[in-house]
């Protein structure tokens, strides 16, 4: 038997990805004093852009590289009060020339960061076209009422927007695992439709990082990182935190996995939804593949378009379904008044039952000492046997697992009817519980490649690998049940608080 393993490894989510101090080689980093705006910091190819080695670069004002529209773009911004991600255009001065660039500044409390892409001479789209073709996927996104759909119209268009060879959509499990849901894609890419991939491909950190940046744009990974001059902030004494930057450099191991994938060039654009990421929308590129700062911005827009698309369909099946358990809470407790008898009201011969509240096959009440079931449940000896190992917990609060044979050894052996319990002590101090039981539910997930073999060390312990395979590789797991939704947890302990309150006014009345 296949146990769920958690593959959100910890020492992939400890690698420094916001330390690293290299950014890529498609733009340019400028570090300042807040004060005077001098320069502090700086990637070492800026000399590029402004005829002098970082060496002589570091140590002079950024004024002398604007010009007096620039300059005041500059200052207009700082006076914003906007702290983070501000864009806008500046020249900077070469000589006797200047070149255009696209600026994206982040204000820290001792410090500003400014992003620098040259803006390139290409086609550009008034801001009518972009809002219009946005302003369509608004309205399809509107249209459409199940999650699914908003996903496969999203794959489309940001593959028709973006050009990319291949765009795919994955969301996220409990454990972070993250499972295609939509593709789109060339067909000298590998498909991925209905695979899943380890949390591990999607360490912790990074996950965070996509909580502060809606896109990532790695356009082609045989890039040479640019190294920062000098290497240690002057102001914090440490590398400096990248965690905001577009330009930020990708971990070897990041691009390693790319290789393997057989793509060059990658995009990954999140979904949002309660302040946490809910997915991630990836696009592959079999050749280098660079997208202008102001399609990027187009997909930063598309990003929150999606997330509350997205959003606001689950919103709206969490209340319906919390509306539904309420309707038969109601009815379940309406009965007990009713009959003034709580297994009468809770487990009747006839309609609405407790299985039906908490979507369970059966149910076990343990009352005054005598028990009462109702549907598929274990033996009454294995039911007595699992009150003990309850009472033995000191379980005293609503208490859920749809993996009882991971936690009760005896559990096992009738784990075809009970792989999930749902437990309510209705007065724990006298034996008197409430379990309701789903039976199991055997799965099979289909990975993107062994995901046991997502991080391989060397012999030396220090040097490490993404797997090289995503062929398909299947786990079938057993002695799992449906997992519990929050809204029925909460639904049952409501009824925890109702049964107890109950029973203690029977007791004083």
């Amino acid at each position: 038997m296949a146990e769920k393993k958690n593959f959100d490894s910890e020492f992939c989510g400890n690698l420094p990805l916001h330390n690293v101090n290299l950014i890529q080689d498609y733009g340019y980093l400028l570090v300042l004093e807040p004060k005077g705006l001098k320069i502090i910091q700086a990637s070492e190819n800026t000399v590029e852009i402004t005829g002098r080695p970082v060496q002589e670069l570091v140590g002079t004002a950024l004024s002398q590289y604007l010009d007096v529209e620039s300059a005041d773009k500059l200052s207009d911004n700082l006076k914003s009060g906007i702290k983070q991600r501000l864009p806008f255009n500046l020249s900077i001065k070469n000589g006797q020339n200047a070149e255009h660039f696209h600026a994206l500044m982040h204000i820290k409390a001792d410090y500003i960061l400014i992003e620098l892409e040259k803006a390139r001479d290409l086609e550009r789209k008034s801001f009518t076209d972009v809002f219009q073709e946005i302003k369509k996927i608004m309205a399809a996104i509107e249209q459409a009422d199940t999650v699914q759909a908003v996903c496969e119209l999203v794959v489309h268009e940001i593959r028709k927007i973006s050009g990319f060879d291949g765009v795919l959509m994955y969301q996220f499990d409990r454990d972070w695992n993250g499972t295609v849901i939509a593709e789109e894609k060339d067909e000298r890419l590998e498909p991925y439709i209905g695979q899943t991939f380890p949390a591990s491909d999607v360490p912790k950190q990074a996950r965070q990082l996509y909580l502060k940046n809606p896109y990532r744009l790695i356009p082609n990974r045989s890039y040479q990182p640019v190294r920062l001059y000098p290497v240690i902030n002057p102001v914090t004494n440490s590398f400096i935190d990248l965690s905001d930057c577009n330009l930020r450099s990708v971990v070897a191991v990041h691009l390693e996995y790319m290789k393997n994938m057989n793509i060059d060039a990658s995009m990954s654009i999140r979904v949002i939804r309660n302040a946490e990421l809910w997915g991630l929308i990836s696009c592959h590129h079999l050749t280098e593949k660079y997208l202008d700062y102001e399609v990027c911005s187009i997909f930063e827009w598309l990003s929150a378009v999606i997330s509350n698309g997205v959003s606001r369909i689950l919103d709206k099946e969490d209340y319906d379904f919390s509306s539904s358990l309420q309707q038969i809470r109601s009815t379940l407790t309406d009965r007990i008044y009713d009959a003034d008898n709580i297994v009468a009201g809770l487990l009747p011969e006839e309609g609405l039952s407790l299985p039906d509240l908490f979507n369970a096959t059966g149910a076990a009440m343990i009352l005054n000492g005598r028990m009462v079931t109702q549907g598929m449940v274990p033996a009454e000896e294995a039911i007595d046997n699992l009150m003990m190992w309850v009472e033995g917990k000191s379980i005293n609060k609503v208490f859920a697992t749809e993996h009882l044979s991971g936690l009760y050894e005896e559990a096992s052996e009738f784990a075809d009817i009970a792989s999930g319990v749902l437990v309510i002590p209705i007065d724990n101090n006298k034996g008197d519980y409430i379990f309701c039981f789903r039976p199991e539910v055997v799965e099979t997930i289909q990975w993107g490649g062994d995901p046991n073999q997502a991080i391989n060390f060397e012999k030396d312990g220090k040097r490490y690998h993404p797997r090289n395979s995503f062929k398909l590789w299947k786990q079938t797991v057993k002695q799992h049940a449906l997992p519990w939704k929050k809204q029925e947890l909460e639904a049952a302990e409501a009824l925890r608080s109702f049964l107890f309150e109950f029973r203690t006014k029977q007791l004083y009345n």
